[in-house]
């Protein structure tokens, strides 16, 4: 399986880290990282990871405005694409199909060749623009899934609650989870 990881700089990138963590520990995933230049940024403000440190994470990364990447082109097969987090201007540009930079052209190719687009927005509370460019992706086949924070597993910490969005996210793309399956009392 080929999965496409783009961070942005939205709040929230150490949920990012900890899915390439995680991917990385399946062998049957080869990761494609694109970090933009706020992710960078974010991960400067937010972490105390050193950016070479999280590229090596991934089997392929790529520079965000390598335009003449593989992962630019739809007859180079993957099995879909994480934005995590995905600020709401990378949101925009998606559902605008603006490909200034790789990231967006990733997203946009996932699209047009009906392969999974999820996106993590990092943004509270949404404005109706926000809500209307959600909307205008997820009717063209992309998951929207903001980092929701859970209850129902009893968290206890942070940890709990980011490795609760990661493991959606490996749900999603069908890949081992350790979601908590919910039951009532």
């Amino acid at each position: 399986m080929k999965i496409i990881v783009g961070m942005t700089g939205a709040s929230g990138v150490v949920i990012a880290v900890e899915l390439l963590k995680r991917l990385r520990q399946i062998d049957s995933v080869e990761t494609h990282l694109i970090i933009t230049d706020g992710a960078q940024l974010t991960i400067r403000d937010e972490t105390d990871f050193d950016v070479f440190e999280i590229r090596r994470l991934a089997d392929f990364v790529y520079d965000v405005n390598q335009m003449d990447a593989s992962i630019a082109s739809g007859s180079f097969l993957v099995d879909g694409m994480i934005v995590v987090p995905c600020t709401v201007k990378t949101l925009a540009g998606i559902a605008s199909g603006y490909c200034e930079n790789l990231l967006l052209r990733a997203a946009d190719v996932c699209l047009k060749e009906g392969r999974k687009l999820l996106l993590v927005p990092r943004e509270m509370p949404f404005s109706r623009i926000h809500l209307r460019n959600m909307k205008e992706l997820a009717d063209c086949g992309a998951i929207i899934m903001p980092p929701v924070m859970t209850f129902y597993n009893t968290p206890r910490t942070l940890d709990a609650q980011i490795n609760h969005v990661v493991n959606k996210i490996l749900r999603l793309f069908n890949l081992p989870d350790e979601l908590t399956e919910w039951k009532r009392p």
